[in-house]
């Protein structure tokens, strides 16, 4: 049976507990939420059809600071998921050092088939539904899976109307002319090559010739990730998304393939009109089409998992051929899939280091909101850089103490400042 995602959580807390050595006591604190809200949203469509959306908000601990995590529209959005999501985020948080704590959010159905008007009313709906539990200094939504800065905007823009006040610290991710920061929009792949390179730079690898990378889920973060990569020298030699994918060892271009999916088609497009492929071009750019599970299997230096959670598994990760895995997406690789890969040798960066760079740009827009400021694109970036660049060096450092995995090392260091601080407000 496939481990639940709050399940892998507890997981990663028994092995950073044996690094700890955690009493009994302090496993329990660590093991549930401060609280789980759960509501039923009643919207009409645009058809005059009303229909009743589960939604989530999982506040997992605010001892270093206010809550702060996304909000997901997605079908598969439920407790289990959200519970797994918010404690991630406290670990995260924790991980970079920011004073946040750890929440999630979530509506429990599918936007593709929405229209733009019941998307907002849906936006809107969760915001009435849980504006007592939110607030710039309680807890802080921000864009996760299918929500984005519009999102954040209509969302700001509910809650203001609810409170009768302007709190534009109360949502990150939002628009920049709207009180968003420079920067937030790539600012999770960013964070995440500014630890990937701190890694190889670590190992002495920076100079390698042979740093092909394969990116599975080519949404905002896995294609900012390839566009800031190639232009750095790496060579994207795979991409794949939900309707499948393109391998072609010379490399390929993210502008060309972003295009395609811009346009609403599949990356698959690139060489294929529905079924009817164009086998002169594949020939000769010696490419090929693959399906979403062949890019586990695609040779390469760096595998990065950029969409959904629990996608390297105990079934596939026998056949991941990379040396370093970077993991961009929440919880994309299992208990199981971590004891494989550790035993074949492949390195893991972990999700609660490496895709913090998105949290801690939303803490530097909460600071900039709270006190009227306006940072350059430079400035975001500067402190990202140091503040990804010191989280690593932490994380990397315990590691090689402890003898343990980066993932193992990353939690360890989390748990210990949650312990370490006051308990929370509940």
């Amino acid at each position: 049976m496939k481990t639940s995602a709050f399940e892998a959580y507890h997981s990663h807390l028994q092995r950073a507990a044996q690094i700890l050595r955690l009493s009994k006591e302090d496993i329990a604190r660590l093991r549930e939420p401060d609280r789980s809200i759960i509501k039923t949203l009643v919207v009409e469509r645009e058809n005059g059809e009303k229909v009743s959306l589960p939604a989530y908000r999982v506040q997992f601990s605010n001892a270093r600071g206010p809550y702060k995590g996304g909000i997901r529209f997605h079908p598969e959005a439920g407790l289990d998921e959200v519970k797994a999501l918010s404690a991630e985020m406290a670990i995260k948080t924790a991980v970079v050092g920011i004073p946040f704590g750890g929440a999630k959010g979530g509506v429990g159905f599918d936007p593709k088939g929405y229209s733009k008007k019941e998307i907002e009313k849906v936006a809107r709906a969760y915001v009435r539904a849980f504006a007592e539990d939110i607030g710039p200094d309680k807890d802080i939504p921000a864009p996760d899976v299918y929500t984005n800065p519009e999102i954040m905007q209509w969302m700001r823009d509910e809650y203001e109307k609810v409170i009768g006040r302007p709190a534009p610290a109360a949502f990150t991710g939002k628009p920049v002319e709207a009180g968003g920061s420079e920067g937030r929009d790539t600012a999770t792949a960013d964070g995440a090559i500014f630890v990937l390179e701190a890694y190889l730079k670590k190992k002495g690898l920076m100079d390698s010739t042979t740093k092909r990378v394969a990116i599975q889920g080519f949404g905002n973060a896995g294609f900012n990730a390839a566009r800031v990569l190639r232009n750095l020298g790496y060579t994207i030699v795979a991409v794949s998304d939900s309707k499948g994918g393109v391998h072609k060892p010379s490399g390929l271009d993210p502008e060309e393939v972003n295009r395609v999916k811009e346009e609403g088609r599949s990356i698959t497009e690139l060489y294929c009109k529905g079924s009817v492929c164009d086998a002169k071009k594949l020939s000769d750019d010696h490419a090929n089409v693959i399906t979403g599970e062949d890019i586990f299997g695609i040779s390469c230096d760096i595998f990065i998992p950029a969409a959904l959670g629990g996608v390297i598994t105990g079934e596939n990760a026998a056949r991941v051929e990379a040396s370093v895995i970077l993991e961009i997406a929440n919880g994309p690789t299992t208990p199981e899939a971590d004891a494989i890969l550790e035993e074949r040798g492949i390195v893991v960066i972990p999700d609660v280091l490496a895709n913090a760079g998105g949290v801690a740009v939303s803490y530097f827009e909460w600071l900039q909101n709270k006190k009227g400021e306006v940072w350059s694109k430079e400035e975001v970036r500067k402190r990202l850089k140091e503040t990804m660049e010191h989280a690593f060096g932490e994380v990397f450092a315990r590691a090689e103490k402890e003898k343990v995995s980066l993932r193992d090392a990353a939690y360890a260091i989390a748990f210990g400042k949650l312990l370490a601080a006051p308990l929370g407000k509940k």
